[in-house]
């Protein structure tokens, strides 16, 4: 029997060996850690975001650069698929307000649980310990619990995750590996990550605070998401889904009040006296909370403020920052293997017989169900491509 061989144990790793274990190959899973699904897991605890209820066409230019290359996979597993094979492992699923499609018991382990029955169902064998070092003689070589070992395999799917959370299994080590094999691999970067901001003492009171109903913008992209402003920053979907822009070091500004319009404020400014207080004009004019008018203040650094000026920087107010935070704490990251060095069918231009797929591949995306859904699809794609090739070569 031909045996493929699937190096991690997250989503992409999982698909990946569902698919070919539907054709009949014996399949073996080998993850570096304890036990498998490790960051599906954490993830989960928030309440699990499968995908985002939209159209493949709403879908796609979520993936950024990396669209076209994904087009394919995603269109053959969009977010009615996700549903579907969500609902197939026995979860109950909602769509919440913003779109966002949830387990209803809003977390990872039962999911899981149920597809590792599955997948163990249909022949899949679960190793688990065994941190991958590269190849040896064709062989993959790993560190296994008992010392060296060696895994021969008539094809192999990489599904070893980007850079972030390295405790629980996404430590980017596999691309030292590659690179010695003449790999193209773009450097690891963080992607949906918080910011690092340098506060004064006057903003400890506001730690914790979501500043909510802002509009931040950042070069051409812009958001509508809340942010938590921390000790070390500002954290949330606001910031996070501007990650790319700001990795880009584009300028960082908010808007703290963005149902109303500049010249809807100049009126509103205009019949007040002379003498008006800017601090005033905030808190009772525009009845702005103590933590946007807090972040106000914080980021105009006791500038004299001209009147000309207030609304001008009410609605673009300049984020000073320290850079994004590390990139072991982002939710996930940009970077990994380029699509130029895989051939359509995710396979390896350099090593024929090995695949590539989930966050090790260079894309990145936002939260909202949109990285586990390019997950999936990508480790989907490249298991079944890998049953193709051991059908035809193997």
């Amino acid at each position: 029997m031909n045996h493929a061989l699937v190096i991690g144990g997250g989503p992409a790793g999982l698909m990946a060996a569902e698919e070919l274990a539907s054709t009949g190959v014996k399949v073996t899973v080998c993850d570096a850690k304890p036990s498998i699904g490790r960051k599906f897991l954490m993830a989960g605890k928030s309440g699990l975001n499968l995908t985002k209820d939209e159209s493949f066409e709403a879908m796609l230019p979520r993936y950024f650069e990396a669209a076209e290359p994904l087009q394919p996979m995603l269109r053959e597993f969009d977010a009615a698929a996700v549903k579907d094979w969500a609902r197939g492992l026995g979860q109950e699923i909602f769509t919440g307000s913003t779109g966002r499609v949830f387990p209803k018991v809003m977390k990872a382990s039962p999911l899981l649980r149920a597809w590792v029955q599955r997948l163990s169902g249909a022949g899949v064998a679960f190793r688990t310990r065994m941190r991958w070092r590269g190849w040896e003689d064709g062989r993959a070589v790993f560190d296994g619990p008992n010392g060296p070992e060696t895994v021969a395999a008539d094809a192999t799917v990489l599904a070893l995750g980007g850079g972030s959370w390295s405790r629980l299994g996404s430590d980017g080590a596999w691309q030292e590996v590659l690179v010695a094999r003449g790999v193209e691999v773009t450097p690891l970067a963080p992607s949906n990550a918080g910011l690092s901001v340098l506060w004064t003492d006057h903003m400890a009171p506001h730690f914790g605070k979501a500043l909510k109903a802002v509009r931040w913008q950042a070069g051409s992209m812009s958001s509508r998401g809340e942010a938590i402003v921390s000790a070390r920053g500002l954290e949330g979907g606001g910031i996070y889904s501007l990650t790319p822009a700001i990795r880009n070091n584009a300028p960082l500004t908010v808007d703290l009040v963005p149902d109303r319009t500049a010249a809807d404020l100049e009126k509103q400014l205009s019949s007040k006296a002379e003498n008006l207080r800017l601090s005033n004009w905030l808190k009772k004019s525009l009845r702005l909370p103590p933590v946007k008018t807090g972040l106000f203040f914080e980021m105009v650094q006791g500038a004299t403020l001209a009147r000309a000026d207030w609304v001008r920087t009410v609605k673009a107010l300049p984020l000073r920052h320290a850079g994004i935070l590390p990139m072991d704490e982002a939710i996930s990251t940009a970077g990994g293997v380029a699509f130029q060095a895989l051939t359509p069918a995710l396979m390896f231009k350099e090593i024929p017989g090995v695949f590539c797929a989930g966050e090790m591949l260079n894309w990145e995306a936002p939260t909202g169900g949109y990285l586990i859904t390019g997950c999936l699809a990508t480790g989907r794609w490249a298991g079944k491509e890998a049953a193709r090739y051991i059908a035809e070569v193997a």
